[in-house]
């Protein structure tokens, strides 16, 4: 089933739940404690267990001038609707001082929701797959890295594949992981 009414509910008839992707990034602060710090607060959310991380990358920065960002992927293992996600991810973000200034501007904490299993979705203020992570290598270099296989729902190709098609030549893999 990959429509699903507003509220995503029919997604959650499995008992174990389905696995999502979701991209993390920061250039604002101690960008890597604050990572690790909201993936130890995603991780103590009921109804989400984390079961892989990425390593971290820095990336330059996409938008107004600004400091290189850190970058990674973590894969989960959730039994709430696509939609009770969003709103986690985005309480999250805030909880780590993530300010919506200016669209693509620094930030403190950026979590975007990539992968939710083989689910398309498009509502007003929700799209999965995420609508640019096909073209952004500072998502797909460590989504690959833990999820190399997943086939991506639109265009049909695995993650391994995408990353071929994107310039990696600004995504450096931290020597401190």
């Amino acid at each position: 089933m990959n429509h699903p009414d507003d509220s995503g509910q029919e997604f959650l008839s499995s008992k174990q739940g389905v696995q999502i992707a979701v991209a993390l990034g920061s250039n604002l602060g101690d960008s890597q404690q604050i990572l690790t710090a909201a993936i130890a607060k995603l991780s103590a959310v009921p109804k989400m267990q984390l079961t892989a991380t990425s390593r971290w990358y820095r990336t330059k920065a996409v938008g107004p001038p600004q400091p290189d960002y850190i970058n990674g992927c973590i894969i989960m293992q959730v039994n709430i609707s696509p939609q009770v996600l969003l709103e986690t991810l985005l309480a999250t973000e805030q909880q780590f001082g993530r300010v919506r200034q200016e669209r693509w501007g620094p930030r403190s904490l950026d979590l975007d929701l990539l992968l939710y299993d083989q689910v398309i979705l498009d509502t007003p203020n929700l799209q999965i797959p995420h609508p640019r992570m096909r073209e952004r290598a500072f998502v797909l270099v460590p989504l690959a890295e833990i999820a190399s296989d997943w086939i991506e729902p639109v265009s049909g190709c695995t993650i391994k594949q995408l990353v071929k098609d994107v310039d990696c030549s600004d995504v450096h893999l931290l020597k401190s992981n």
